[in-house]
């Protein structure tokens, strides 16, 4: 029998004609109903839905049938879109609804102020409210009534049911007046009210959509720093293309000023490139030829030429763009509180406002059929599942775009929101705590010999190394203006060291067993071997001989090379400050016992496990975690790969390899752990701003329901009109994204 198990694959749509939590709840249960799909999650801030889904089944296409059948409309992006340029497409999708919905709320707004202070015979103000529910309201009674036609109500279908009964009534009053005379109901009218909530609805929107741009301006930020034009060069000169048009290979010009158009290899020049926008790195950083250059990056100094290495979607701006997409699409687990509440919300409105009615019919004295009218319409209007769909998603585009300005890549509202949750964060040594490359620390010299001198010689000797201490020698020689001299009659051995010509004079460089294979004594350096190993620097003999073709010369040692792979400058404080934070810190790390405690003894960190394989530190996250730790895993390397993805938050290091960061929930842009820190603070500020949101969304339709339905009214007279609830039910969600924008300063 042949059978095989089908991987599950991911697919988004764009779905239009949401506008409540509601219309997001109801989207999501009718894709998650739909034969085949997994997992459904549906984002009302960006209008996206994120459907996993058994290929052998079901697709894309065939899933926007089930989104049209409850009446909104669904499509799949264009596959060759990328990033950058679906960002684009957003931002101005999102500035033409903006635009829209602020002439609908200005002309109705204004209409309403006229209908209030302009005294005109009531057929003229049946006439002006005509005009506001056909015009500016329509949107509402369409898509509310076709809501109800699908049996999914929501916000457009209270206030079609609100102000609709409004306005029928006056308008019942307005022709057949003698109709409520004979029965004793006073003959008013609440055109005005139409029109005014409709208005304060419109306004509240608007106010929404404008707080949407806000919320996801860190996004539109990035996708905007890929320049639209560019230079390159060719064999007949320099033109202009669009970004859009370079092709990998190809050699673009950048003069001072301008922005990279994609990423890059200098093949000629030297400039500094300002990273801050994707970095968060405040200082500039300089490029060479040899060295990559990002996409979206200012180049400030100098005129230089590159070649184009990624572009189009797999460069490192649209990849990051498409992260935070993700991310921003994405949902927190606290998502699914206000989710749930959503999905029964509305149509427990509509029953509250038909007892409100009847309840104000049975109990009421005179004038209680209008009055209950009224009580029931306040009812339909200040309800507001609208917070309660925007308490989440608007706390993580902010919390997002902000962790982006400081360097750091979320991936997704759960990582944003288990961050907060750290206890202990876990770090691996090489690459995250140290810099990950050796570096000269240490130069002694035998009497007469100068340090410049060893430099010079074992720099000379190596410089046509690739060997990461040679590189490492020659680095350090460079940086103090040592020059170097070409080597001649060069002779190396793996594991050892090399032995060449330099100035005519023989030197040998390398470790103690290549010294003893030359014959030197290296008991005299002892001390210094010493003292060297034990703050753990890797020791290079540097040797000389006057006569180096003569095999019976006696090699001298010149001085000796301390190499180390040196913490990072902002190690030791960034740890202390996830201490202060009350977050225990623990190093892991595959090195030595020696080299790993003198490493922790000056980053400030107590608790180390050295010597560990990779499974040994997937066992270590997993006994920290069983020790009831909420575990973060710091790391850069293949080896850490395992480890990352047992933590519950994986973080992978800026500069670190493409299987560290695949494996990570949240990337660092900046090469240090100051973006650690950034994470978790600012998960913490969002998991309060969520919890913040939902009490006040929860707690403002608990209070503000029955106080519109007149709860107050037998003992103190108080009743909400439908104006006043309207005013409140935008003011509500209005709130509740103001709070969330407020992670724009963690």
């Amino acid at each position: 029998m042949d059978s095989h198990v089908v991987t599950p694959e991911t697919a988004d749509l764009n779905v239009t004609g949401m506008t409540c939590a509601a219309c997001q709840a109801n989207v999501q249960r009718a894709l998650a109903r739909a034969p085949g799909v997994v997992d459904a999650s549906v984002n009302l801030m960006t209008g996206q839905a994120r459907v996993v889904f058994d290929p052998a089944v079901t697709g894309p296409a065939a899933l926007i049938p089930y989104v049209e059948a409850i009446g909104y409309g669904a499509e799949i992006p264009p596959p060759e879109q990328s990033a950058i340029a679906a960002q684009q497409s957003r931002d101005e999708h999102e500035t033409i609804a903006y635009r829209s919905l602020r002439l609908r709320a200005g002309g109705s707004f204004g209409l309403g102020l006229i209908a209030m202070a302009v005294p005109m015979p009531t057929v003229w103000l049946f006439a002006l409210t005509v005009l506001v529910v056909a015009w500016v309201g329509r949107p509402f009674y369409v898509n509310g009534v076709r809501a109800l036609i699908h049996r999914v109500p929501d916000m457009n279908t209270l206030v079609a049911i609100g102000t609709g009964s409004a306005f029928l009534y006056s308008t019942a009053v307005t022709f057949w007046p003698e109709w409520f005379i004979r029965a004793g109901v006073a003959a008013d009218v609440y055109f005005e009210a139409v029109i005014i909530i409709i208005s304060l609805v419109l306004v509240g929107r608007t106010l929404e959509a404008r707080a949407r741009q806000q919320s996801a301006a860190a996004l539109g930020r990035l996708a905007a720093l890929q320049p639209s034009l560019a230079t390159i060069v060719t064999e007949s000169g320099e033109r202009q293309v669009k970004t859009e048009d370079i092709t990998p290979g190809q050699v673009f010009l950048l003069r001072p000023g301008e922005r990279v158009p994609v990423d890059g290899e200098v093949i000629s020049g030297t400039t500094t490139v300002d990273q801050s926008m994707l970095t968060g790195e405040s200082m500039p950083v300089t490029r060479r030829t040899g060295e990559r250059l990002t996409g979206g990056t200012v180049n400030l100094t100098g005129a230089v030429r590159a070649r184009a290495t990624t572009v189009g979607p797999d460069s490192t701006l649209a990849q990051i763009v498409r992260l935070m997409r993700d991310a921003q699409a994405s949902r927190a687990p606290l998502q699914q509180l206000a989710d749930g509440v959503s999905l029964v919300f509305v149509p427990t409105v509509m029953v509250i406002s038909a007892v409100t009615w009847v309840a104000w019919l049975l109990l009421g004295g005179t004038g209680s059929a209008v009055q209950g009218m009224a009580a029931a319409v306040a009812v339909l209007i200040i309800a507001c599942p609208c917070a309660m769909g925007l308490a989440v998603p608007t706390a993580v585009m902010v919390a997002t775009g902000r962790a982006s300005e400081l360097g750091v890549l979320i991936k997704g509202g759960e990582a944003l929101q288990r961050a907060g949750e750290v206890t202990t964060v876990v770090l691996d040594k090489t690459g995250t705590i140290t810099t990950g490359m050796p570096a000269v620390t240490d130069l002694r010299a035998a009497a007469g010999v100068t340090e410049a001198e060893v430099l010079h010689l074992a720099a000379s000797v190596e410089h046509h190394s690739e060997h990461p201490l040679a590189r490492a020698t020659v680095t350090a020689a460079r940086q103090a203006e040592v020059a170097l001299a070409e080597p001649t009659d060069f002779v190396t051995e793996a594991g050892l060291g090399v032995q060449a010509v330099v100035n005519g004079k023989g030197v040998l460089v390398g470790n103690e067993a290549w010294m003893h294979s030359h014959g030197i004594d290296v008991v005299p350096w002892k001390e210094s071997v010493h003292d060297l190993a034990t703050r753990a620097r890797t020791v290079t003999f540097v040797a000389t001989a006057d006569q180096p073709g003569d095999r019976a010369v006696t090699w001298r040692i010149a001085g000796l090379v301390g190499l180390a792979d040196p913490i990072r400058e902002t190690s030791a404080a960034i740890i202390a400050t996830l201490r202060r934070d009350g977050i225990d810190v623990v190093m892991l790390t595959g090195d030595r016992a020696a080299t790993a405690d003198e490493v922790a003894r000056q980053a400030g960190v107590d608790s180390v496990v050295s010597e560990v394989m990779p499974a040994g530190k997937v066992s270590e996250v997993r006994r920290l975690q069983d020790a009831g730790a909420v575990v973060a895993m710091v790391g850069d390397g293949i080896n850490d790969a395992p480890a990352l993805a047992q933590a519950d938050v994986g973080i992978a290091m800026g500069g670190g390899t493409d299987v560290a960061l695949d494996a990570a929930d949240i990337a660092l842009l900046r090469s240090d752990l100051s973006g650690v820190v950034s994470a978790i603070r600012i998960s913490k500020a969002t998991i309060r701003v969520m919890k913040q949101n939902l009490f006040w969304a929860f707690a403002y339709n608990v209070i503000s329901i029955p106080l519109a339905a007149g709860v107050l009214y037998p003992a103190y007279g108080i009743l909400l009109s439908p104006m006043v609830a309207s005013a409140a039910m935008a003011l509500s969600s209005v709130s509740v994204v103001s709070n969330s924008l407020r992670l724009r300063r963690a």
